[in-house]
């Protein structure tokens, strides 16, 4: 771990990272990183370049992407990554992490949010405000878990999905890499083809 944290991202997701950062207290300053030049401080906190800038700070500074989008969230780990960048975990103080559950780097877990015992998540995920994950779930990475959703136990969700607010997913689940679950779907079956879903239950959008 470095002295310093840069945040990649300094919208109202970044905001809460730096939030949650902070309650770390595990670095003596955070920054952030925006190509929005116009931006110049956001919580409080200094922006200090755009994204291009972040590989000038590798060797001082551990790096985190606070990017919504899981897409381009994906593209700016690995890329990080491949340059030698630290980029750490983020758990919010007040959310619940059982025991031998497994978090890769880049994710950051937020308030409220329980993890129950023996789950494995990826690198790069969001788990978002209250939502709940039960025992044995895997979620592959950059996943995007929205806030209050619930995952029953054995629930898989491949990589780069997106779970959106208040959805729940039933026990013994497989939702495929690339699928988009809409606000409030409930998903009792497996869902093997890629694509967008909504509904109780849910249903493919065509």
């Amino acid at each position: 771990m470095k002295n310093r944290l840069i945040i990649i991202g300094a919208s109202g997701h970044g905001k809460v990272v730096a939030d949650i950062a902070s309650g770390i207290n595990k670095w003596k300053s955070i920054a952030f990183l925006d190509d929005n030049r116009d931006l110049k401080e956001s919580l409080g906190l200094k922006v200090i370049g755009t994204y291009a800038d972040a590989f000038k700070f590798i060797d001082d500074s551990d790096i985190f992407i606070a990017v919504g989008n899981n897409s381009i969230r994906e593209k700016m780990h690995e890329e990080l990554e491949s340059a030698g960048a630290n980029i750490p975990v983020l758990i919010h103080k007040n959310s619940v992490i059982g025991s031998k559950v497994e978090i890769g780097n880049g994710t950051v877990i937020m308030a409220g949010t329980v993890i129950n015992c023996c789950t494995t998540i990826g690198k790069g995920c969001i788990i978002n405000t209250g939502s709940t994950l039960d025992h044995d779930n895997t979620i592959e990475d950059f996943v995007h878990i929205s806030p209050g959703v619930h995952l029953a136990g054995s629930v898989k969700l491949g990589k780069g999905s997106w779970i959106g607010i208040g959805s729940s997913v039933s026990n013994n689940i497989n939702i495929t890499s690339g699928c988009k679950i809409g606000a409030g779907t409930v998903v009792i079956k497996d869902i093997s083809e890629s694509g967008t879903y909504i509904g109780v239950p849910a249903i493919k959008k065509r």
